[in-house]
C-alpha cells in the first residue's frame, strides 16, 4: 500500500515536473530580487539590472521567435483539415465566448469599483510621475479604426515585423484648433507584429485550402508540418521556462522604486483589481465552463498550472501562446479546434485587461472627483471591450490603450501615471486570468463541437468505404 502510493506520488510529480519547477522559478527570483534589493544601500543602475534581465531576455525572445509560424502554421492547418461548415461554427462559438467573457469582465470590474469607490477612499493627494513620457495622443476613434485597418494589411511581409498606427500632432498654427480632434493626422508602422492581420490572413488561407481539395493538400501538409515542428520546438523552449521566469521576475522586483504604493495610496485599487480577476477567473469562467460543458473546470485549470505561472513571469500573452498549445496537446484536446481558437483568443480576448481599464478608468475619475453618469459608465465598458481587443499581447500594453478609455470620461492621457506604479505586477495577473480565459474557451468549444467532429469522421470514413468496395467489384 506504502509502495503503491509512493510510486504514484513520483508518477504525478515527474509528469508535473516542469510546472513544479516553474513555480519554484517563480518563488526563486521574488527571494532573488528582495536578496538583491537588500544587498545594497543605493539603487540598483539599469545597466546593472539589464544584466540580471539578460537570461529571462533570452528565453522571451526563444518564445516570440516561435509566434509568427506557429500562429500561421497553426490556423491554417486546423481550418484546412477541418470541414468548412464546423469551421464556421467553431468560429461562431469562438466569438460569442469571447464576446460574453469580455462583456462581463468590464460589467464585474465596474461594478466592484462602484462600490468599493477605492478612489474616494484613497484621498485626492496624487501626483502624476512626470518623468514618465506621457502616451501617445490619440482617440477613441482613431483606435479602432486602426484595429480595423490592421485587419487588412497591405503587405504581409511589413505585418510580421510592424503595425499600422494613426498618429496625432499639435498643429504649429492653434487658432482654429479647439480639440485634439483638430489636430494634425499622420500614419506611421510602429514596431510589433500584426497578429489579427496574420491571423486573419492565416484563416483565410485555410479556407481557400479547405476548398481547394486534393489539389490543395500538398500546400496543406506543408502546414501541417510546419505546425508539429514548431510544437516540438516549443517542447525544448518550455524546458528553459524556469529559469528564464527566475530572472524575469527578481529584475522586475529591482526596478520597483517605491513598494510602499502598492499598500499605501494605491492598495484599494490594487485590491479591486486583484479580487475582479480572481472572481472573473474562478467565479464567472466557471460558471460559463459548467454551462457549456457540465463539469467544473478546476481540475481543467489544475492541468494548466505551467501555462499560468508562464503567463505570471512573462507577463504577456503572445509569448505564452506556444506553451498554451503544448499544454492542450498534453490534455487530450482536439489540436484542429485549439490551434484555431487560441490564436485567435490570444489577439482579441482579453479579459484581464477589459476588467483593469474599466477599473482603472473609474478610479482616476474618482481621484479626480469627477462624478460619473449612466451614460459615461456605459461608454467605459464599451470602450473598455474594444481597448481590450485592441490591445497587443505584450507586457503593459493595457497602458496604451487606457488611453480611449479615459478619453470616454473626458479624463487627460498624462492621469495613465497614476497607477504606474502597481501596472507591472497587475499586469502578471490579468495576464494570467487572459490565458486562462484563452484555454478554457479552447476546451469549451472543444467539447461542444465533439459530437460534430465524429459525425464528420464517420461520414468520411463511410465513403472512402464505399469507395474501396466499388473498387473491389
Amino acid at each position: 500500500m506504502v509502495n503503491h502510493k509512493v510510486k504514484k506520488w513520483k508518477n504525478c510529480m515527474s509528469e508535473n515536473a516542469l510546472t513544479v519547477l516553474t513555480i519554484f522559478g517563480v518563488l526563486g527570483g521574488v527571494a532573488l530580487g528582495f536578496i538583491l534589493r537588500s544587498s545594497k544601500e543605493e539603487e540598483w543602475t539599469k545597466r546593472e539590472i539589464m544584466y540580471i534581465q539578460f537570461v529571462g531576455d533570452i528565453f522571451l525572445r526563444m518564445l516570440k521567435a516561435l509566434i509568427l509560424p506557429l500562429i500561421v502554421a497553426s490556423i491554417v492547418s486546423a481550418i484546412g483539415s477541418l470541414d468548412l461548415s464546423l469551421s464556421g461554427k467553431i468560429g461562431m462559438r469562438s466569438l460569442y465566448y469571447y464576446g460574453t467573457t469580455t462583456i462581463s469582465a468590464v460589467i464585474l470590474g465596474i461594478i466592484l469599483v462602484l462600490i468599493i469607490r477605492p478612489g474616494e477612499i484613497s484621498g485626492h493627494s496624487f501626483v502624476a510621475n512626470e518623468d514618465l513620457a506621457p502616451p501617445r495622443n490619440v482617440t477613441t476613434v482613431d483606435t479602432l479604426l486602426d484595429l480595423v485597418r490592421n485587419v487588412f494589411p497591405p503587405n504581409l511581409i511589413q505585418a510580421c515585423l510592424a503595425q499600422y498606427r494613426t498618429k496625432l500632432t499639435e498643429p504649429k498654427n492653434m487658432t482654429n484648433v479647439h480639440s485634439i480632434n483638430d489636430w494634425d493626422i499622420s500614419h506611421v508602422y510602429a514596431d510589433g507584429t500584426n497578429t489579427l492581420g496574420l491571423v486573419i490572413f492565416g484563416i483565410v488561407i485555410g479556407i481557400t485550402l479547405g476548398k481547394m481539395g486534393e489539389s490543395g493538400k500538398p500546400l496543406l501538409d506543408f502546414f501541417n508540418s510546419l505546425s508539429e515542428a514548431m510544437m516540438i520546438i516549443t517542447n525544448w523552449v518550455i524546458w528553459v521556462s524556469p529559469i528564464g521566469v527566475l530572472f524575469l521576475v527578481a529584475a522586475k522586483l529591482l526596478e520597483i522604486e517605491d513598494f510602499g504604493a502598492i499598500v499605501g495610496q494605491l492598495g484599494l485599487y490594487f485590491l479591486t483589481v486583484l479580487i475582479g480577476l480572481f472572481l472573473h477567473g474562478f467565479g464567472t469562467l466557471s460558471v460559463i465552463y459548467f454551462v457549456c460543458t457540465r463539469e467544473l473546470p478546476f481540475k481543467n485549470i489544475g492541468k494548466m498550472g505551467q501555462v499560468l505561472v508562464t503567463a505570471f513571469g512573462t507577463a504577456s500573452s503572445s509569448a505564452t501562446l506556444p506553451v498554451t498549445l503544448q499544454c492542450l496537446d498534453n490534455m487530450g484536446a482536439d489540436p484542429r479546434i485549439t490551434r484555431f481558437v487560441v490564436p485567435i483568443g490570444a489577439t482579441i480576448n482579453m479579459d484581464g485587461t477589459a476588467l483593469y481599464e474599466a477599473v482603472a478608468a473609474i478610479f482616476i475619475a474618482q481621484v479626480r472627483g469627477i462624478q460619473l453618469t449612466l451614460s459615461n459608465v456605459i461608454g467605459i465598458s464599451l470602450t473598455a471591450t474594444a481597448a481590450s481587443i485592441g490591445a497587443a499581447g505584450i507586457p503593459q500594453a493595457g497602458l496604451v490603450t487606457m488611453v480611449m478609455v479615459l478619453d470616454t470620461v473626458g479624463l487627460p492621457a498624462e492621469d495613465v501615471t497614476l497607477i504606474i506604479a502597481v501596472d507591472w505586477l497587475l499586469d502578471r495577473f490579468r495576464t494570467t486570468v487572459n490565458v486562462m480565459c484563452d484555454a478554457l474557451g479552447a476546451c469549451i468549444i472543444e467539447h461542444m463541437s465533439r459530437g460534430e467532429i465524429e459525425n464528420i469522421e464517420k461520414e468520411k470514413a463511410d465513403e472512402q468505404n464505399e469507395a474501396i468496395d466499388l473498387t473491389q467489384i
